[in-house]
């Protein structure tokens, strides 16, 4: 009887903890995998998200400076224009100096595709797969998937109007279902493999181009071609080579 009840408590913990979405490890929490209806453009009504770790907030400018300092070659004076253009870490006063008005907790800009899986690596994880990011990017606060939720989608559409506060840190936004903070609301996002709206069929799966990788978005993963973030999420993706380095652009990263 009483080993019943020990397994019965089990299951009935194991139960709760797929519930709550997310187990916390470190600066990470794990992402149970599952199915996701990608955005339009793409090859599959469904794509499937194996379980995986991610960062449960971006990278911050304190964390690259320790990078930088640490890998020279990354620093601004260093890097080469293949793997990073003019405005990567132009915020910045110097190499291993952060600007006046910068806030060592505010998540980093300005850094190229390049810059960032290279950071990822270092960490012993990787940037996240677009279908990882749009995964996570269904969440609100409170369902794994919101994105018929007129509030939530109300929520990312105010985001773009708002004009945007540079040094804004990170946690600054709600903690969504997996508890990821920051996902919506305060910088675009990198993600490792290119831009697949592009890309029809298996050629999806076999390019390895690093010119056609591209960034996620602050914007929700949707179908429907009315929805406006969709758009959006379309023509940054569309507009950008990996040594590109935008002030709006961060990253972060994930484990499998």
């Amino acid at each position: 009887m009483i080993k019943c009840i020990f397994r019965l408590a089990i299951v009935l913990l194991s139960g709760l903890f797929v519930q709550t979405g997310y187990g916390q490890s470190g600066n990470a929490v794990d992402i149970i995998g599952g199915t996701y209806i990608p955005l339009y453009g793409r090859d599959s009504s469904q794509v499937t998200v194996s379980d995986f770790a991610m960062d449960v907030y971006p990278v911050t400018h304190g964390e690259f400076l320790e990078f930088v300092i640490k890998y020279k070659k990354w620093q601004r004076s260093e890097v080469i224009e293949l793997f990073a253009d003019g405005n990567y870490l132009l915020d910045w006063k110097g190499d291993t100096i952060l600007g006046d008005k910068i806030s060592e907790n505010a998540p980093v800009t300005n850094i190229s595709w390049f810059s960032a899986k290279e950071y990822c690596s270092c960490q012993g994880k990787r940037l996240p797969t677009i279908d990882e990011w749009e995964y996570v990017a269904m969440a609100s606060e409170t369902k794994l998937d919101a994105r018929q939720e007129s509030t939530f989608n109300q929520y990312i559409l105010d985001w773009y109007e708002r004009p945007k506060q540079k040094n804004q840190e990170v946690g600054s936004t709600f903690k969504n279902y997996w508890g990821l903070y920051d996902i919506h609301g305060l910088v675009w996002e990198w993600t490792y493999d290119f831009n697949s709206v592009l890309i029809s069929g298996e050629s999806r799966k076999d390019v390895d181009n690093d010119s056609d990788l591209f960034c996620g978005s602050a914007a929700v993963g949707a179908s429907d071609l009315m929805n406006y973030a969709a758009f959006m999420r379309y023509a940054i993706r569309g507009s950008v080579k990996a040594n590109y380095a935008m002030r709006n652009l961060g990253f972060r990263c994930v484990k499998d």
